[in-house]
Formats: structure tokens, C-alpha cells, sequence
């Protein structure tokens, strides 16, 4: 057992290690020249300039407050769309019916494409010069294509917002899906059969039983929001900036002491989203509990049913609700 178990160390040890060092060891240099370490143009002080610059400095303070607030608004808004459009999709079409494979198809067609691409539609249709706004200008709504509300690069960040909501609602509606279709419709059934209506089900019922995988996933895209580079640069402006374009920009400026401040910003980003990370399992562990509380409940609710029935000799409450018709003991 012990040899089986060492077998499997060794063989899990070098690929751990390069995934290790390769990650680690990036963040760890990355902290390096955020604090100033710079051995290829001379500067070998350790010190926290570089921090309180991109904070608290005249020149980049504005930027960096405004630009935090940008990241943090758009990250949470398309997190919960994209997240309340899958759940209401998939609770629509979870149910067999001739349509649902096509469904399914046509609600997660946007999985396996790139956000660039995805960017790049958002352009297409629905900036100024898209095909909403000449289609609009066209049948009268709107005198020319420049009436058209400003949906893509404006200051709140609406463009870059429907592109992750196209996007990243696809991720959370198979995730959705997996669950409902494995939980099948028993707690449902029952919560009905003690007089439940739909939103009382959808709240006490559905909603516990999905919120632990919603949450995970909700996290993932929540991280991947905040930190991605190539949306907020397509769709952004000039000001506000998302923190990863100004950290880009720092990159390429051509003075490299500059570079100090864009790994500054890096590193704020990590711990961000290193935090949120970090709360997970306590959030989880948390929506768990509440679902084995509503679990039990139903369970005993169900117990309690099933003892009066075999007592009075009547059907089960489930299949009078089904049915709509009372059946009197005998």
C-alpha cells in the first residue's frame, strides 16, 4: 500500500513542480519588480513606491480609483445577467419537448468561441455604426445611426458587459443544466403537494439545490472578468480603464522604470481575486448547510406523509396534486 502510494507521489511530482514553479515563480518575480527590483536597468531597492504611486500619487490615483470601481461594477453586473439569464434558461427548457436539443444547441453556441470574437460581434451589432442602430435608422425608429444609444465603448462599460453576458452566460447554463437535470423534479413534486406555488418552489426549492455550483461558477467567471485584458481594451475608453489596460499600458511604455508601477497593479489584481478564491469554501460550506437544511425538511415533510398514508389507507398527496382530483379513503 505504502509503495502504491509513493508510486503515485513520484509520479505526480514533476509536472506539480513545473505547474508550481512556472506559477509561483511568476507571481513571485512579478512582487520583485513591483517593489522596485529591476536588476536590467540598475535598481536593486526593495521599497513600496511603486504601490503608493499607482494609489495615492497626483497622477495616477484618479486613474486607479475609477478604474478599480470600472472593474469591480463590471465584473459583478455581467456576473449575476449572465448568471439570472442561465438559471431562468435553463429552468425553461429543462423539460423534454421537441425543441430542446435544438435548445440547448443554440443557448450554448457561444461556448467554444473566443471573447475577442465575441468582442468583436458585440462592435458589429451593437455600436453606432451596427447592425441595430442602421436597422433602427432604417424602418424610423431613430433618425440616423448616430441616435442610436452609445452601447459600446462608453464610460460605464455597457459594451464590455454584453460581451461577457453573451459569453459567459453559455458557461453557466451547462453547469445549470448538469445540476437540474441530475436533481430530476422529487423536491419540486413535493413542495407542490404541500401547497407550494411556483415562486415558493423556485425560492425554498430550486434555489438551494442549484446555489452551491452557482456560486463556484460564479466565482470562476467573476475572476476571469476582472482580470481579462483583451474585451475591456476592444470595447473600453480611454477613461475610466479597466486596471488590466492600465497595466498594459504601463508594460509598453517605453520608460521601463514604468514598469514597477503595471506590476503594482498586477499583483492588486491577483490579491483581489485571491481573496475571493480564499471565501469560496466558506461560502459553499455555508449554501450547503442551507440545502441539507431544506433537504431534511422535505425529507421529514415526505416521511410524515407517507406514515398518514399507509395509517388512513388514502393515495399520496403527490399524485392528488397531480391529478387535481380528491380521492376519499376506502
Amino acid at each position: 500500500m505504502g509503495g502504491e502510494r509513493l508510486k503515485i507521489i513520484l509520479s505526480l511530482t514533476p509536472p506539480l513542480l513545473i505547474i508550481f514553479t512556472l506559477f509561483f515563480g511568476g507571481i513571485f518575480y512579478g512582487f520583485l519588480q513591483s517593489l522596485g527590483y529591476q536588476p536590467a536597468i540598475g535598481k536593486y531597492e526593495i521599497n513600496f513606491s511603486a504601490y503608493y504611486n499607482v494609489m495615492f500619487s497626483e497622477r495616477y490615483a484618479k486613474l486607479f480609483w475609477t478604474g478599480l470601481g470600472l472593474n469591480l461594477w463590471v465584473s459583478f453586473a455581467s456576473t449575476f445577467l449572465a448568471a439570472v439569464f442561465a438559471l431562468f434558461g435553463a429552468l425553461a427548457i429543462r423539460k423534454t419537448f421537441f425543441a430542446k436539443t435544438i435548445c440547448n444547441f443554440i443557448y450554448s453556441l457561444n461556448l467554444p468561441m473566443p471573447h475577442l470574437v465575441v468582442a468583436v460581434g458585440i462592435i458589429f451589432v451593437f455600436s453606432q455604426s451596427g447592425l441595430l442602430a442602421r436597422f433602427a435608422s432604417q424602418i424610423g425608429l431613430i433618425g440616423s445611426p448616430g441616435d442610436f444609444p452609445v452601447l459600446v465603448k462608453d464610460k460605464y462599460g455597457l459594451g464590455i458587459i454584453l460581451a461577457y453576458i453573451w459569453k459567459e452566460a453559455a458557461f453557466f447554463f451547462i453547469i445549470l443544466m448538469s445540476v437540474l437535470q441530475s436533481l430530476g423534479e422529487n423536491f419540486e413534486e413535493l413542495a407542490q403537494s404541500l401547497g407550494a406555488n411556483k415562486w415558493q418552489r423556485f425560492r425554498y426549492v430550486i434555489l438551494p439545490l442549484v446555489m452551491p455550483n452557482l456560486f463556484s461558477a460564479s466565482i470562476i467567471v467573476f475572476a476571469f472578468s476582472f482580470g481579462a485584458y483583451e474585451v475591456p481594451a476592444l470595447l473600453g475608453v480611454i477613461y475610466p480603464q479597466m486596471l488590466p489596460v492600465m497595466a498594459f499600458e504601463f508594460f509598453l511604455n517605453p520608460d521601463l522604470n514604468a514598469r514597477s508601477e503595471g506590476m503594482a497593479l498586477s499583483i492588486i489584481i491577483a490579491i483581489i481575486v485571491l481573496l475571493l478564491w480564499g471565501n469560496l469554501p466558506q461560502l459553499i460550506k455555508n449554501v450547503s448547510t442551507s440545502l441539507s437544511d431544506v433537504s431534511k425538511m422535505f425529507t421529514d415533510k415526505k416521511d410524515e406523509q407517507t406514515k398518514e398514508t399507509k395509517n388512513k389507507g388514502v393515495v399520496h398527496p403527490i399524485r392528488i396534486a397531480m391529478t387535481g382530483s380528491k380521492i376519499a379513503p376506502g
